[in-house]
């Protein structure tokens, strides 16, 4: 006889009782558990605290585990302690719930695993003090760097190259040195660095000597003319490379480009691969995190193992973060065989992956149950609707309805102007709005402070 369904109770306030009943019923067969509601006697969940639920709540025999709102904050164990049963703390909006079960995406816990290492340039470095160069590292190895490319000024001899090289070594960074130059490429190499960009016949002959790896590119782009040529003698001189076809910027051979990469996989199928990714990202006018996912599940696929990246114009600025989510999201989805989608919200930036709209009825029915002056906002159906005793309020236009809503309090004027420009942002965007929650921006969000836990805590 199979086991008897876990009873789990959700505790909430008056006005979330009808939202709740809805989504716990329904997700209930799916989750498998039975669902119990504890309805507090308090109008907002947001303002119960574990003391106050402790001293109140009920708890129905047989009830195998409780879970508090997630704005309920504090020691949840004073709660468990009364209870006799273990206490969680869920989501801090109840429609969050079937995500919070597990029904809401695939990820299991071996996600996160990766094969792809990430070169990230520094453009100009010797143009930085050692004190802003070592920052910058920090930041790009914090990001999820592994290597720190020193990246020269073309043309611009290096005087310091060695000199930075080392500082970033002793800092305990991997660095690899990005010239052409021979004299200054030895220097820094043996100040501590473990790669060089690039190697064609040009500076061949010199890589024979360094004693460490290097980035064998064609001397000819666009037919991969000379690169056979070079990958034969460094095999002949034992020395390890890694081959880049050179990716190309949009409208300068960009699909061409692609397909020499599959061709020097073709050739090479055993060799280790480098694609830049910068002509994509830094060359295009659109926000990187897309095409850096579409880039990174290419090299997946080819067995590209290593990728450059930069950071120097605006919308590619966090690009070292979004290919460090980005590997772990493709290797997981090549690995496993299944699609790339519910696996990683970190890369979802401009807008949210689902919205969850209460609906007409809903509102109308919070409406009605509402029994303090306490303005409720929502967005949603490409409007903002406010919610009080003294009515429902609806429009797309804040100012309008900033001036039926009668507010004195210039503190609280404030704070429902922040909430208002929150709610046309995620309408114009298609993002989930929240009040007293800060929009989701992916890895790029920034919390803030909840208004209501303010108010708890005076």
């Amino acid at each position: 006889m199979p086991d008897e369904l876990p009873k789990i109770l959700f505790v909430t306030g008056q006005l979330a009782e009808p939202a709740l009943r809805n989504v716990v019923n329904e997700l209930a067969p799916t989750a498998g558990f039975v669902p119990e509601v504890a309805v507090m006697k308090i109008t907002v969940a947001a303002l119960m605290t574990p003391e106050w639920v402790a001293k109140r709540l009920k708890v129905p025999e047989g009830t195998d585990r409780i879970i508090l709102p997630g704005h309920c904050t504090g020691d949840i164990k004073i709660v468990e302690d009364a209870a006799g049963v273990p206490v969680e703390l869920g989501p801090k909006d109840l429609l969050d719930l079937p995500e919070y079960f597990g029904e809401g995406g695939q990820k299991k816990d071996d996600y996160g695993q990766y094969d792809i290492e990430i070169l990230a340039e520094i453009n100009h470095a010797p143009r930085l003090s050692r004190e802003e160069l070592l920052l910058r590292a920090d930041r790009l190895r914090a990001n999820g760097a592994d290597l720190i490319d020193f990246g020269c000024v073309p043309g611009e001899p290096c005087q310091k190259a060695a000199e930075a090289v080392r500082a970033l070594s002793e800092a305990g960074h991997r660095v690899s040195i990005d010239s052409f130059h021979a004299g200054e490429v030895s220097q820094a190499v043996a100040a501590g660095a473990e790669l060089v960009l690039s190697v064609n016949s040009t500076n061949l002959d010199a890589a024979r000597d360094w004693g460490c790896e290097v980035v064998a590119i064609p001397d000819d782009f666009k037919t991969l003319g000379g690169l056979d040529a070079t990958i034969e003698k460094l095999e002949k001189w034992n020395v390890t490379f890694r081959i880049d076809p050179i990716l190309e910027p949009i409208g300068f051979g960009f699909a061409e480009s692609l397909g020499r990469y599959i061709e020097v996989r073709r050739r090479y199928p055993e060799a280790e691969i480098l694609m830049g990714i910068g002509n994509l990202t830094e060359l295009t006018d659109v926000d990187s995190s897309g095409v850096n996912i579409t880039l990174i599940g290419i090299c997946q696929e080819l067995g590209i193992r290593s990728i450059l990246t930069t950071e120097v114009i605006n919308w590619a600025r966090s690009s070292v973060k979004e290919v460090d989510l980005a590997r772990r999201l493709v290797y997981y989805a090549c690995k496993k065989g299944i699609l790339p989608k519910h696996l990683e919200k970190n890369l979802i930036l401009l807008r949210d992956p689902k919205l969850h709209e209460r609906g007409e009825e809903a509102l109308a029915e919070l409406a009605k149950r509402i029994r303090d002056r306490n303005f409720r906002i929502f967005a949603e159906r490409d409007e903002i609707h406010v919610l009080n005793s003294e009515g429902h309020l609806r429009g797309a236009d804040p100012f309008s309805l900033f001036e039926k809503m009668n507010v004195e309090d210039p503190a609280h004027a404030f704070y429902l102007g922040y909430e208002m420009a929150k709610a046309v942002t995620a309408l114009s965007l298609g993002k989930e709005y929240r009040q007293d929650q800060a929009l989701r921006w992916g890895f790029l969000t920034r919390e803030e402070a909840s208004h209501l836990a303010k108010k708890k805590k005076g």
